[in-house]
């Protein structure tokens, strides 16, 4: 069972905050304008890996006992774990394997690469590269790093809402995007933590929804399509631990359109100058598709990464919405 208090979160950003970016809140006029509510980015596409999960892999890396560090770390990732991992191995002269699944992006698995991992690609879908990484946790005595089902993953990725929280502390709804959940639970406590008031929606797109049965029926379920998406950081089943933690803090789950993923991905390009993934276009696809809870309210949008494919992005660029 998954237990992380505010203290823990407190923690863990006193331990990697001289190894992250402190990143930017933006205000969005234009997105402002067009949803009938106070806008502001979060861009932890702007972290040196280009994603939020530096957060967690870095309270990972910095845990680590002197036996750990001596035998390294290994991850299972569908591509923005293995490059924090990596990373935060490289900082502090660790060796670290990482096991991504055959779906993952090439530049995600260069981003491992350049970082000093070694890279295994295995299996399909993330299960299959996961437990490929617990062969290699057994074989080589390596410390495993979990992408989302750890405590001290879900305290550094909780470190998102403190900073957020500290510049603006008076938000009225924050949106996360929501793969495994390790983000979405640490933003929560956190947020709860410093203003009860606060409201935090998980999402998820409609070809991959898992958290949207397993939420509101209180209880595991993966029976739901699982499609190809432009949030390729979302897709996939997930497992009971964070969905148990997460409600106990969580206010909603929201499961917006591919479509809408697309055009936050292109309207970012265009007001705003900036590449991000379709998993943090979630946020722009919610507000697009006028969620009655949104409306009126100072929303801050967690844009969680920036590592896009090249290709993919021209493509999603290159349509009408």
């Amino acid at each position: 069972m998954l237990k992380v208090e505010m203290k823990d979160i407190v923690e863990a950003y006193g331990r990697i905050r001289n190894y992250v970016q402190k990143t930017p809140l933006i205000y969005s006029p234009e997105t402002s304008e067009r949803t009938g509510s106070e806008v502001w980015f979060k861009m932890e596409n702007l972290q040196p890996i280009g994603a939020y999960k530096l957060r967690g892999a870095m309270n990972n890396i910095l845990g680590m006992s002197d036996e750990d560090l001596k035998c390294g770390g290994v991850a299972a990732s569908a591509g923005n774990h293995s490059q924090a991992v990596a990373y935060a191995a490289k900082l502090k002269g660790v060796s670290a394997v990482v096991c991504v699944p055959e779906s993952t992006p090439m530049n995600k698995r260069y981003g491992a690469i350049k970082h000093g991992a070694r890279l295994v690609v295995y299996g399909p879908n993330y299960e299959d590269a996961e437990n490929r990484a617990h062969e290699i946790e057994a074989e080589e005595g390596r410390k495993f790093v979990h992408a989302y089902e750890s405590n001290e993953t879900i305290a550094g990725q909780g470190t998102v809402a403190i900073e957020s929280l500290l510049e603006k502390g008076d938000f009225d709804a924050i949106l996360v995007p929501t793969g495994g959940g390790g983000l979405l639970c640490g933003v929560a406590i956190a947020a709860k933590a410093m203003n009860p008031d606060i409201k935090v929606y998980g999402l998820q797109t409609n070809t991959s929804a898992p958290w949207d049965k397993s939420f509101h029926e209180r209880k595991l379920n993966n029976d739901c399509p699982f499609l190809p998406t432009c949030a390729d950081g979302l897709e996939g089943a997930i497992t009971w631990p964070n969905v148990e933690l997460a409600l106990t803090c969580v206010d909603d789950i929201f499961v917006v359109d591919e479509e809408s993923t697309r055009e936050g991905i292109k309207w970012m390009a265009q007001k705003h100058h900036y590449m991000i993934e379709g998993a943090s276009a979630t946020c722009l696809a919610a507000l697009f598709e006028d969620h009655q809870e949104l409306k009126g309210k100072k929303v801050l949008c967690i844009i969680t990464g920036g590592n896009i494919d090249l290709d993919k992005f021209c493509e999603i660029c290159e349509k009408d919405y």
